[in-house]
């Protein structure tokens, strides 16, 4: 039977998929935490507090990036360059979603506006990252191999998207609301087209590494696509909601260690 635990246990047992899975997602998480880094250094002077949060969601991405580069060391792999194709952050910067890295590598502080268009990028990603890592936690949790990173990085996007709600619904209620919405459902459109067509790049590079025949390949892309009909049809609109967290000031606080993977 095909489904999400054992598609990812095959990805999970071959070490060539395995090397592939986590250069992706370590590629990703760096370059995130680069971009959250260089957003804490630039927040305009009217959000100086906001800083100190932006810099813990850029130190947990470096350290989710170290996470994956030493589940790979555990095994005597060497990080793959990352295919073009599925570099899902690269992809959502060629779309316009969030700040441009050329306006990022300049020393001129942002404007409040960039700050939202900053959050309401993020509370979209969060939230797929959120999903994605609440499926491995479900069914890898107990993992000997990758358990305790698994949990990890699931609490920490977890926390990740609660401080979006929280900050973006500070930002509405100090009249900045209708853009939010906005940006919201522009980021989100965008997004799940970029996510499809990452997913199927993927999953095409892991067909091939794992020798899949092709029907279990148009298998694969068929639920793929229909993953991305649902939500074009309005499985998006999670994705713009915004709810007051049960955990307030998420990232109010220095990041968790993870001394042991690094």
């Amino acid at each position: 039977m095909l489904s999400a635990k054992s598609l990812f246990q095959e990805i999970l047992d071959n070490d060539e998929s395995f090397r592939l899975f986590c250069s992706i997602a370590a590629s990703g998480e760096s370059q995130g935490g680069w971009e959250n880094g260089r957003i804490a250094d630039l927040v305009p002077a009217s959000e100086r507090d906001l800083a100190p949060k932006v810099a813990r969601h850029g130190a947990d991405e470096d350290k989710h990036g170290r996470i994956f580069n030493a589940l790979m060391k555990k095994r005597g792999l060497e990080p793959v360059e990352v295919p073009p194709e599925t570099d899902y952050t690269m992809l959502l910067e060629q779309h316009g979603i969030g700040l441009a890295h050329e306006q990022l590598k300049r020393d001129e502080r942002l404007t409040v506006r960039d700050i939202v268009t900053y959050l309401a990028h993020s509370r979209v990603t969060e939230q797929r990252a959120s999903e994605q890592m609440d499926l491995l936690r479900k069914h890898f949790a107990g993992d000997p191999g990758i358990g305790h990173a698994v949990k990890m990085i699931s609490a920490d996007e977890d926390n990740h998207l609660a401080y979006c709600h929280e900050e973006l619904l500070r930002f509405a209620y100090a009249g900045h609301g209708r853009d939010i919405q906005r940006i919201l459902r522009e980021c989100a459109l965008a997004e799940i087209r970029v996510y499809r067509d990452v997913s199927l790049a993927v999953m095409d590079h892991m067909g091939r590494i794992l020798g899949w025949p092709k029907a279990k390949a148009a298998l694969l892309a068929a639920g793929i696509h229909a993953v991305y009909a649902y939500e074009r049809l309005g499985g998006w609109r999670r994705m713009v909601s915004l709810t007051m967290p049960e955990r307030r000031n998420a990232l109010g606080g220095p990041p968790e260690s993870a001394a042991e993977f690094a």
